[in-house]
């Protein structure tokens, strides 16, 4: 429902993703969204089911694809660094810049790019070595490194003070940087194996050998993210995706803009941590840096280290989409 409510702002002959061939016009799901509107919240299972049949058809992704995971963590946070708490939480930078290449380019819209003016001349943003030697960007909290640095990879989370009041980061921004797995790092060194390089056994792998070692690997992913801080009004809301619709848990995934479009409905089968056969409806809502083509997604688990550990372990590279399209239009792009 919070994704058909930007549907309803928006003119019925406007795509509702340019980059998505099968998302149509905004006016093509004007009836679906109008409906959920007038039943939201007093359906079961059996009438839900009827409500997708009713208004869609099924069109299935060619290919399989990887589904991973990921969650709002908790981390524990100071105002003032300190020994343990060394590493910050940083603010938007002033200097850098971004834009929209589609204003430039045609064919580009929806493509962005990220920089800094520098001599009269537009360059790449500074890669996370610099920006940490500099101090880019303005405090907003003190984590532990390993926690600030995963909390980048998550893209938002939940900061706990030492009075054991709480607040929310969010995505702001990122340096426009490649984004580089460190878990990739330390599988082609021989540090990890293939199968064990979930985000436990990465930390696993910190922890054993400390600071130095944790500094110069960070080093060598060059993407940094940014973040806004809000107060944490609703903790029963999951944070705020790239669409601007709060995430759900087992209900929001992360799918690549450049394919698919904010509020889509996917049916998605794949392997699940516990759950071999795991099969659900989902709607794409939010973006991630290493979430790129048309069959990857990152599936939202939910906050706090029970969602952690299962996010943290998702790994199906057979995962399997089918995205449900809006009957009038279906028919248009299969006539």
């Amino acid at each position: 429902m919070e994704s058909c409510r930007r549907v309803e702002t928006r003119p019925d002959h406007e795509p509702l993703a340019p980059n998505a061939a099968y998302a149509g016009r905004t006016g093509d799901w004007r009836a679906a969204c109008l409906e959920a509107s007038l039943i939201q919240g007093r359906v079961d299972a059996r009438q839900a089911r009827a409500f997708f049949e009713r208004h869609f058809t099924p069109m299935r992704l060619g290919a399989q694809g990887r589904l991973t995971g990921y969650y709002e963590p908790y981390v524990e946070v100071r105002e003032a660094p300190d020994r343990e708490f060394s590493m910050a939480i940083r603010g938007r930078p002033a200097d850098l810049l971004t834009g929209d290449l589609g204003q430039f380019i045609a064919g580009l819209e929806g493509q962005r790019i990220v920089g800094r003016a520098a001599d009269q001349r537009f360059e790449p943003y500074r890669p996370r070595a610099e920006i940490e030697a500099m101090n880019l960007g303005v405090p907003l909290a003190w984590g532990r490194p390993i926690d600030v640095f995963f909390l980048q990879i998550q893209g938002s989370g939940r900061l706990v003070y030492r009075d054991g009041g709480q607040a929310r980061v969010r995505f702001a921004a990122h340096n426009g940087l490649p984004y580089v797995s460190i878990g990739r790092i330390l599988i082609d060194r021989g540090e990890l194996p293939s199968h064990g390089a979930s985000k436990q056994d990465i930390e696993r792998w910190l922890m054993q050998r400390g600071p130095d070692a944790w500094t110069a690997l960070f080093n060598e992913n060059p993407r940094y993210v940014f973040f806004s801080l809000d107060a944490l009004n609703d903790p029963d809301e999951g944070p705020l995706g790239a669409q601007g619709a709060p995430l759900t848990p087992m209900a929001s995934m992360a799918v690549d803009p450049a394919y698919h479009a904010w509020g889509a409905p996917v049916f998605v089968e794949a392997a699940l941590p516990g759950a071999p056969a795991w099969s659900g409806l989902v709607i794409a809502q939010d973006a991630g840096g290493a979430i790129t083509g048309p069959a990857r997604g990152d599936l939202f688990f939910g906050w706090g280290p029970e969602a952690g550990e299962r996010a943290g372990r998702q790994n199906d590279p057979a995962a399997r989409w089918t995205i449900l399209v809006p009957r009038a239009l279906a028919a248009r792009l299969t006539s």
